[in-house]
């Protein structure tokens, strides 16, 4: 499957927390280095989510790990009552201490999570499982 990112972009929001790329059916968020994400700091991302997204339409969201940062990995936990129309979490780690912390990620969510090395393997998954979604 071969897919044309470029005619699915919708917007880049830079915000105090990182750098997040909307597309039609997923979200690639990147971090920045050394922040600490909680429900406080990513109050204006779930706003941003829900301005793209609303309730309706179904996404993904894709945790590109090129920098460090920290957060609780059981706000995980709940995140389909919170967000109904969040279909999976992808995890991109580029190293293998990043790649254990995501395992471990992994167990606490409640929806179709995957680890994967690359981005380009992420939005596939991400693409096969909102086509998956009725």
């Amino acid at each position: 499957m071969v897919i044309d990112i470029d005619k699915k972009f919708k917007n880049k929001h830079d915000l105090d927390i990182g750098s997040f790329y909307f597309y039609e059916n997923f979200i690639i968020g990147e971090v920045g280095e050394g922040m600490s994400l909680d429900f406080e700091s990513g109050n204006k991302l779930y706003q941003l989510i829900d301005t793209h997204y609303k309730k309706k339409v179904p996404y993904v969201y894709i945790s590109n790990r090129i920098h460090s940062y920290s957060f609780t990995p059981t706000r995980l936990y709940g995140a389909s009552e919170h967000f109904p129309n969040l279909k999976g979490y992808a995890i991109v780690t580029y190293d293998t201490i990043n790649n254990k912390v995501a395992q471990l990620e992994k167990k606490f969510s409640d929806i179709p999570t995957s680890l994967f090395n690359n981005l380009g393997d992420a939005i596939l998954w991400a693409e096969e499982l909102i086509s998956e979604d009725p």
